[in-house]
């Protein structure tokens, strides 16, 4: 069996729950790295720049139309437009006028994307995502006045070692906003987020090995 897909077969049963979507984070690997889990036929490829994940899939995607692709990464306002043609999750969704714009283009393109809201969790000054205060009142925002499809929160919480501390935070904001998505845990901490009813985790190096 191919490293990969041992690998990727070894979170599975890790994770051991058909609900919980393992989005495979292949950011700076080539297609070729990556094709072995495409003809495993796992359907979810997390990218963090809009114009690798341009390169790397538009042509494969046509060929391949039940593949999901999820913006993970930070998501310029300059590059909305093409990541509404490319993805159908968007992950990072942090600011009014990203929202406005994402909302735009999807009329224009006459597509709707899933969208989680990432908060800022650890109120960490060089980290994106929404204030945990502000989190209420954006959500509406989005909803009401955008009406756009926002899923569920997504989280990369502090690596200050309380870990559970801040997914049971989101679990906790997840709930009160009555959304049924959560997209946290990577590869390093994805069993403890297991815990706190996370519904995609996104894991790269536990599939794909270290990143050169």
């Amino acid at each position: 069996m191919d490293l990969i897909i041992k690998q990727f077969e070894n979170i599975k049963s890790l994770i051991n729950n058909s609900n919980v979507k393992i989005v495979a984070v292949s950011k700076t690997f080539s297609y070729d790295y990556i094709e072995p889990l495409v003809k495993h036929k796992h359907v979810h490829f997390g990218e963090n720049k809009v114009q690798e994940a341009k390169s790397k899939w538009h042509d494969i995607k046509k060929n391949n139309p039940h593949i999901n692709l999820h913006m993970i990464g930070k998501l310029q306002s300059n590059k909305a437009k093409e990541a509404v043609n490319l993805f159908e999750y968007i992950h990072t969704l942090d600011s009014e006028k990203l929202a406005n714009l994402l909302a735009k283009f999807e009329k224009a393109a006459n597509k709707k994307i899933k969208y989680f809201i990432q908060v800022n969790v650890g109120s960490e000054k060089q980290k994106s995502g929404i204030g945990i205060e502000m989190l209420d009142d954006f959500y509406y925002y989005c909803i009401k006045e955008l009406n756009i499809d926002v899923i569920g929160l997504m989280a990369i919480p502090p690596n200050d070692g309380n870990q559970s501390i801040h997914f049971k935070n989101l679990m906790e904001l997840n709930k009160s906003l009555g959304l049924k998505e959560l997209s946290i845990g990577m590869s390093g901490d994805f069993q403890e987020a297991l815990k706190y009813e996370a519904t995609f985790v996104r894991i790269g190096s536990s599939i794909f090995g270290n990143r050169v």
